[in-house]
């Protein structure tokens, strides 16, 4: 990971002297600012990853330094040190494009977690945008994946790091999470992207004619089978199958894939010649294999042939961050497709759409959004253009929090998480640590700064 430069901007010299020590120690690139004006002229001469700024100080304060250095350059993080309590400098930090801010006295260990989230955050983006670089110059043409949230960062950086590689992938989610959408992503960047990728739905057809689609059938073989029928395996060959809902195979068909993925080889159904296929298999599943397994109705060593490399892809509901530029890619499409102009929504439609929780992903806000464009009757969507626009009902996770500020919802949710790590690893801090993905340490300062208790084995 690059290191990252850091610029501390603190008007108080031994605060400003005892962090630049603190992050150097850790190994960051640090420079010092004593006030606004000479911080601006320093990010006008020289790039920083990072800018700790004091939200108070004398001349230029925080904030019109957090905004003039947002028109220079938008990509620079800045984080915010305000007085403890300030809550309203928070939120005005925030709503001007901070990426977070912290209360002073500054906890180290806090303040060490935060950058190392940041540093995380952008070397995600930059590898992103390199991916989609490589796809530009390979001149493939596939369906973007639209998003903006860290959790779908982390996913699309992971598809592009086995891409290149001939694993079986194994893709988990929701129905409507955009699966295929990602299995297309892997294909395109992978060998075997100049050659088409084929896709099957595992569920759509009867357990005969699945078996048929995908080996193929020699004439005479059935009712019905009046000539020779090449399978999809066959017509694979040098590309990638992706098998969609693959947690509905039949044990019969099971036992089929199995042999091909240890043998790479199959017989078409009646035939008794073995048949040989280069292909990569990329499947896809709404169900949770592993409880299939324990029941019995799908093969544990099918599941281990299938999950070499396994991506999660979290519903909608969990990323909300990608709902805004969701909807904005969706009304233009929409839009362009149907020849309409559409200015874009009211407060009120945005609110509502912000606020949904989606049981069906990215499926149900695309079908949501075409609707509403093919409705409406102005140039702009209001919330009466929504089908749920009566009967709204904010999400459970929504009501609870409502009336919490959002650090203390944050810290919530974190202090269950650690609680939650500590019972699965029987109190072993050391493996909570790398379950919870943080340094040990970083857990020992969390269990004090929340003053937990661990739970009883």
């Amino acid at each position: 990971m690059k290191t990252l430069s850091i610029l501390v901007v603190e008007d108080a010299q031994t605060q400003r002297k005892l962090l630049r020590g603190f992050l150097q120690e850790e190994g960051y690139a640090v420079f010092e600012a004593e006030n606004g004006e000479s911080a601006l002229g320093k990010v006008q001469r020289q790039y920083f990853d990072l800018l700790l700024v004091d939200y108070k100080m004398p001349g230029m304060d925080g904030i019109t330094l957090l905004e003039s250095v947002k028109k220079l350059n938008p990509e620079i993080d800045v984080l915010i040190m305000t007085a403890h309590g300030n809550t309203k400098t928070a939120i005005r930090a925030l709503k001007a494009g901070a990426v977070d801010y912290l209360s002073k006295p500054i906890e180290l260990e806090e303040l060490l977690l935060m950058i190392q989230r940041i540093g995380e955050k952008q070397t995600l983006k930059r590898e992103n945008e390199l991916l989609w670089k490589k796809l530009a110059e390979k001149a493939v043409t596939t369906d973007q994946i639209i998003y903006q949230s860290m959790a779908m960062q982390e996913v699309v950086n992971l598809a592009g790091r086995i891409a290149g590689s001939q694993a079986t992938v194994l893709l988990e989610g929701e129905s409507g999470t955009g699966k295929e959408l990602l299995a297309r992503l892997i294909h395109s960047l992978s060998p075997r992207a100049h050659r088409p990728m084929i896709t099957v739905n595992c569920m759509a057809l009867s357990e005969t004619l699945l078996e048929s689609e995908l080996f193929g059938h020699e004439k005479g073989a059935f009712t019905g089978a009046v000539q020779r029928r090449i399978g999809l395996f066959q017509e694979a060959d040098g590309s990638t199958l992706f098998l969609d809902e693959i947690g509905d195979l039949s044990a019969a068909i099971q036992v089929k894939l199995l042999r091909f993925l240890q043998e790479h080889e199959f017989q078409r159904v009646g035939g008794n010649k073995p048949l040989h296929s280069d292909v990569r298999i990329i499947s896809a599943t709404n169900k949770d294999l592993r409880e299939s397994v324990q029941s019995g109705t799908f093969r544990e060593d099918l599941f281990y042939r299938l999950n070499v490399v396994s991506i999660t892809v979290p519903p909608l509901r969990e990323r909300k961050e990608d709902l805004p530029i969701l909807i904005d890619h969706f009304i233009s499409k929409f839009a362009t497709e149907n020849h309409k102009k559409i200015a874009g929504l009211t407060v009120e439609a945005r609110d509502l759409l912000i606020k949904y929780d989606y049981p069906g992903n990215v499926r149900e806000i695309e079908n949501i959004i075409e609707r509403a464009v093919v409705i409406v009757r102005g140039e702009t969507i209001t919330r009466r253009d929504l089908p749920f626009h009566e009967d709204f009902r904010l999400p459970a996770a929504a009501k609870k929090h409502s009336s919490m500020s959002l650090k203390k919802a944050v810290e919530q949710i974190e202090r269950n998480m650690i609680l939650e790590a500590l019972g699965k690893a029987e109190n072993h801090q050391t493996n909570a640590a790398q379950y919870l993905g943080v340094s040990e340490r970083m857990l020992r300062y969390k269990i004090k700064k929340y003053g937990l208790k661990k739970p009883e084995p």
